[in-house]
């Protein structure tokens, strides 16, 4: 087995980095190793277990309040996924995705959005068809090799230990938003 080489962030190809994220309007997420560590524990009467930061549900809430669409999109059916999401405000969730390209093609049809308007973050080589059909393409730090050199960004996190939020504030600091961001919720106005 080789190993990973240490995670590093801000990889950028073609126009910069921070001008394609500016333009940012949609993030769509993969759900299991990118919001989530990617372990699913199965619990003894059929149910299943999955644990999400609370740090990239924070970096959710307020990308949507900064104006950012957010969407899910996962080859998975978790009722844990849909707890989630609700709790967040998220209401653009699709799940047990066997093609998720055309699930994104549809997402980004509902929201008006072109592929310059979207950025997605994927973790694994299914969420690289996402990459070709968005305008940013981001990974998490223990994303597979194939994943993270097609990326445009990657983060320093691992996924589900606030990869997300990471992306997040890189968007809004694109954006030229994140300090009033950061002044707002130190003065607890939200």
């Amino acid at each position: 087995m080789t190993a990973r080489p240490a995670p590093q962030a801000r990889i950028a190809r073609g126009p910069s980095l921070r001008a394609r994220a500016a333009r940012i309007r949609l993030l769509v997420l993969d759900v299991d190793g990118v919001l989530t560590d990617g372990l699913i524990r199965f619990e003894p009467g059929g149910g299943e277990t999955k644990t999400f930061h609370v740090r990239d549900g924070h970096g959710l809430v307020v990308a949507q309040r900064a104006g950012i669409g957010v969407a899910l999109v996962s080859g998975r059916t978790s009722r844990a996924v849909d707890l989630r999401a609700k709790e967040l405000g998220i209401r653009d969730v699709h799940q047990g995705c066997r093609e998720k390209a055309g699930t994104l093609a549809r997402i980004r049809r509902k929201w008006k959005a072109g592929p310059e308007e979207v950025a997605v973050m994927g973790d694994d080589l299914v969420d690289l068809p996402l990459f070709r059909e968005a305008g940013l393409a981001l990974a998490v730090s223990d994303a597979p090799v194939e994943v993270r050199t097609r990326a445009d960004w990657v983060s320093r996190s691992p996924g589900g230990r606030g990869a997300v939020r990471e992306a997040v504030e890189m968007l809004l600091k694109a954006r030229g938003s994140w300090e009033a961001i950061v002044r707002s919720e130190a003065e607890g106005k939200r």
